[in-house]
């Protein structure tokens, strides 16, 4: 079994609570996995550990082979070529939807990004709001921008967190196919 993601008996705290104890989970290679809880009972903080934003309190976790974070190697979030995709969409509020979607593509060419965004709005049906910004969307658009720019970079891993909860049941299925 190629193993693209793999956690062994991970721990996670806040303070001296404990969210998440001896943990273990192996997910290959184009596998869709669905975390099912109740609210509080560590979902999110799963998410946020497998992409770097909180430390293990132990455990270990590999990414294509290669350990991210085992307590005493950790690689940093943005060097684990991970997306996330938050229930709050954390879009830029700043930024238009095209620079919110090419945001990731820092690195390269002008026209390779444009091209890039654009395949992106068309995936997400959102031609056409590419001059817009955050503020002037419905809820559901706003989740389409986040899911557009988390896909824009193809990471190896892609994690959502509650993200079709204001997508129409079409658009839902498309961007699952």
């Amino acid at each position: 079994m190629s193993c693209a993601l793999s956690i062994k008996n991970l721990t996670c705290q806040y303070d001296a609570q404990t969210v998440l104890e001896s943990l273990s989970l192996e997910v290959e290679q184009g596998q869709i996995v669905c975390l099912l809880g109740a609210s509080g009972c560590g979902k999110t903080t799963l998410l946020k550990a497998i992409a770097g934003l909180l430390p293990l309190t132990s455990g270990q976790m590999s990414l294509n082979c290669q350990t991210i974070d085992d307590g005493e190697n950790w690689l940093p979030p943005e060097e684990r070529n991970i997306g996330m995709i938050f229930q709050d969409y954390a879009l830029f509020p700043h930024l238009t939807v095209a620079q919110n979607i090419a945001f990731g593509l820092k690195h390269q060419a002008a026209k390779e990004k444009r091209a890039k965004v654009d395949e992106m709005l068309e995936l997400v049906h959102l031609q056409g709001y590419a001059d817009r910004y955050p503020h002037q969307l419905s809820g559901g658009q706003q989740q389409r921008v986040a899911i557009a720019r988390s896909l824009a970079y193809s990471p190896d891993l892609l994690l959502l967190d509650e993200p079709f909860s204001n997508i129409d049941t079409q658009v839902r299925h498309e961007l699952i196919s």
